[in-house]
């Protein structure tokens, strides 16, 4: 007896149920409106973000962008790396920033990192620090601030393109999804600084 086999077999449709969902998925965020982004794209924290840009001369976007990227706004996060808060600082750092007098260390705590006050200022200052040692060059701080200063000058120092000159998987996708946090951030929220 032989055995028919339908068009409409689940082996057949589950492919296409799933090319389906993430066509319908790719739609939904390339053409949905704004408060449904807003719920993937939070802002918090306004008013110490453009305190501690402004302080320290950075786009309040690309701080919204790096604090979504580093911790989804999570005030109490903590890396297996020993990175702590908002903007994921090292210790190390916070103590660095206090120590070249870019943070008042008797205004913030280098040792409180969960406070979101205080990150966000170290956090600023670091991005400050960063793009002036790359001349303004702020796709250059991103990726120092995910890879550290050391192998991005080593990725750049044949002049190549930071972009393909990155190494590190990790340091791509990071600075990729900053910069399109940056852009949703600057779309979505166009008053907010």
């Amino acid at each position: 007896m032989k055995r028919r086999v339908h068009f409409l077999a689940w082996y057949r449709v589950l492919p296409l149920l799933i090319v389906f969902a993430f066509g319908a998925f790719s739609w939904v965020y390339a053409y949905a409106p704004a408060p449904l982004f807003r719920l993937l794209y939070p802002l918090d924290y306004e008013e110490q973000i453009l305190e501690s840009a402004t302080a320290h001369g950075i786009d309040p976007y690309l701080v919204s962008a790096v604090i979504d990227t580093e911790s989804g706004w999570d005030a109490s996060a903590l890396s297996n790396r020993g990175a702590c808060g908002l903007m994921q600082l090292m210790p190390e750092t916070a103590h660095d920033m206090v120590a070249k007098g870019l943070v008042d260390g008797s205004r913030y705590d280098a040792d409180d990192l969960t406070d979101p006050e205080t990150n966000i200022e170290i956090g600023c200052a670091y991005l400050s620090y960063l793009t002036s040692y790359f001349n303004g060059a702020t796709d250059h701080a991103v990726a120092a601030y995910n890879a550290g200063m050391g192998n991005v000058d080593s990725w750049t120092s044949e002049g190549a393109d930071l972009e393909d000159a990155i190494t590190f998987p990790e340091t791509q996708a990071y600075l990729a999804r900053v910069t399109s946090a940056h852009d949703r951030y600057q779309q979505l929220y166009p008053e907010a600084f």
